[in-house]
């Protein structure tokens, strides 16, 4: 049996999950977290095998906890469940150390497919996202993905997004003020923005083509 955590601030994702395996018999869903210390905790006293995490959790974000979460408990599986896009975040995610990428609109037959796949070792992304990514390798066309974007200004730039301040963002990411408005000064220069509304409206809608 793959036993399956779900962190998410939504109740409607958290119930929807565990009733869709209730009825399963190898995969089941042991408990629900709403924010990344509550599944630290949850993590640390129940074995989980893989984890299904939003990104924008609250108190501790759902790619900090991912961070984290690798270095303490590497034999956890972590599928991030997000609403935002996978061309955005899926291979910045899985080079933090996320074993897949899954966004809200897929099937529910999607899910348990993913949940098999990294269970057993694998990545799970999309075939349409593998497919572009696979031409990107070859060189056969210029990538558009990401601007280069890393993961730390990935996270810089979300939270941003949500509002936070600069001392909160330093806070979050243990580090200082200054490293922040370096951030934000890099992220303008790569999306081409000049101040901080253009900025949050860019993540928004994650133009960055």
């Amino acid at each position: 049996m793959i036993n399956v955590l779900v962190a998410d601030n939504h109740p409607i994702i958290r119930t929807g999950l565990k009733m869709l395996f209730e009825s399963s018999p190898d995969i089941q869903v042991i408990g629900s977290v709403t924010t990344g210390k509550e599944l630290f905790d949850f993590v640390g006293r129940t074995h989980v095998d893989v984890v299904l995490s939003e990104i924008d959790l609250p108190e501790l974000n759902g790619i900090t906890a991912l961070r984290t979460l690798k270095k303490e408990y590497n034999d956890v599986k972590v599928i991030m469940f997000s609403s935002h896009p996978e061309e955005i975040y899926a291979v910045s995610t899985i080079k933090a150390g996320a074993s897949g990428y899954l966004t809200k609109t897929v099937s529910t037959q999607t899910i348990k497919d993913a949940i098999h796949k990294v269970y057993s070792g694998g990545i799970y992304i999309s075939n349409e996202l593998a497919q572009r990514l696979a031409f990107d390798e070859r060189g056969n066309k210029p990538s558009k993905l990401y601007k280069k974007l890393s993961m730390r200004e990935i996270e810089v730039l979300k939270l941003l997004s949500s509002g936070r301040k600069n001392k909160e963002i330093a806070a979050e990411l243990n580090i200082n003020e200054k490293t922040v408005s370096t951030y934000k000064a890099r992220l303008m220069k790569k999306l081409n923005v000049t101040n901080l509304v253009d900025l949050i409206n860019q993540a928004r809608h994650l133009d960055l083509n």
